[in-house]
């Protein structure tokens, strides 16, 4: 049985991603740093572990991997996000976002490689956002921390590729689920927002995990460096809501 790791698998999207991973015949890790979460989330399935970790502590990672065993997949999931005009942000907040979205996404990747390296190779996927594309007001460094990710994406598909290990992002778009659901619960935002996509909806959290399940899979086997934007258009539609006179 193939083993994936979900990083902040504790509640939305990851915890549908881990779900998902299950149904196809992973055993699934699920790491959050709220251990209840991930154990609410591996109680429901049969061949899945919680573990609660906090991947902007290094110390931690590394148990994490030497604990697991093998892996074949790896999606890196986990991110904060710290809102606020950037003339007002506070550096502990800037701090925080780095520490998780950049260096504690990298370190996890990094780990999944070496381990990955020794058994012949395995799959990444980076969970990076729209904002990492066309950044959206006021979301912090959080737009910065996704836009280093997916450049980090290629650079790691360069590098790993030769060792067996395909690296890829998805950016997803105005999902329903996880960080955006709160937002999204105010009928008047989630109708404006509906009414921006060109598909006329939001998102779902099972939109992004049919794409993890694509890029994990042998279909995707020459799918090396990409970032899969699930947003129903919304990043290519910039000039749709604009007047032409």
């Amino acid at each position: 049985m193939k083993r994936a790791l979900v990083t902040g698998g504790g509640a939305g999207i990851g915890a549908a991603i881990a779900v998902g991973l299950h149904e196809a015949g992973y055993f699934v890790g699920i790491l959050d740093r709220d251990g209840y979460a991930a154990n609410t989330v591996a109680a429901k399935l049969e061949n899945a572990i919680a573990i609660k970790a906090d991947i902007s502590v290094p110390d931690q990672i590394s148990t994490v991997f030497k604990d697991f065993g093998g892996l074949d997949v790896l999606i890196n999931n986990a991110g904060i996000v710290r809102f606020g005009p950037l003339l007002e942000i506070a550096l502990e907040d800037v701090q925080s976002v780095i520490d998780v979205n950049l260096r504690g996404s990298f370190l996890v990747a990094q780990s999944a490689a070496q381990a990955m390296q020794g058994s012949g190779g395995g799959v990444i996927v980076n969970m990076t956002s729209i904002n990492a594309v066309h950044p959206a007001p006021e979301v912090g460094f959080y737009a910065a921390t996704k836009a280093a990710l997916t450049s980090l994406t290629s650079l790691m598909a360069i590098e790993w590729g030769p060792l067996g290990i395909r690296v890829n992002a998805i950016a997803p778009g105005f999902i329903d689920a996880g960080m955006s659901a709160p937002v999204f619960s105010n009928p008047e935002v989630r109708a404006k927002r509906s009414a921006g996509v060109p598909v006329r909806s939001l998102g779902t959290a099972f939109d992004v995990v049919n794409a993890v399940l694509y890029l994990v899979s042998d279909q995707a086997r020459y799918v090396n460096g990409h970032q899969l934007v699930v947003d129903g258009g919304v990043i290519n539609s910039v000039l749709a809501h604009l007047p032409r006179n």
